[in-house]
């Protein structure tokens, strides 16, 4: 799953400057994929994948311990309900409205992804 800081990297310097942000919320929550620090995070992102796009702090996803912004996020759009596992992605729109979710077997390079995008960009 890792590769696709890949996919989310060929995003950001694709739509950037229409004004995509790609943001990355490291999480250790499933199969203790994520056990670095932040800083290793970054470094591991940065000089393995070239992510250039925001990362933030490790936070939870899923428990007793999850960040507010995955309370709000996954009880926005369907599917509704925790995050099942690394590399689930949101898509929200310039008003701040989370408009679709994919789960972490979509490719962020998928057609599904591309299409709501760039719709969501032409408005």
């Amino acid at each position: 799953m890792t590769p696709q800081y890949s996919g989310l990297e060929e995003l950001n310097k694709e739509y950037k400057e229409a004004g995509l942000r790609v943001l990355g919320f490291p999480c250790n929550d499933f199969g203790k994929q994520e056990p670095g620090t932040n800083a290793e995070i970054l470094e591991f992102a940065t000089s393995r994948f070239g992510v250039s796009f925001e990362m933030f702090d490790k936070l939870h996803a899923i428990g007793p311990e999850q960040h507010p912004l995955y309370a709000r996020l996954t009880q926005a759009v369907e599917p509704k309900g925790d995050v099942r596992w690394n590399f689930e992605k949101f898509l929200i729109s310039r008003k701040g409205e989370v408009v679709a979710r994919f789960g972490s077997a979509i490719d962020p390079l998928s057609e599904k992804m591309l299409e709501a995008i760039q719709q969501e960009l032409a408005k």
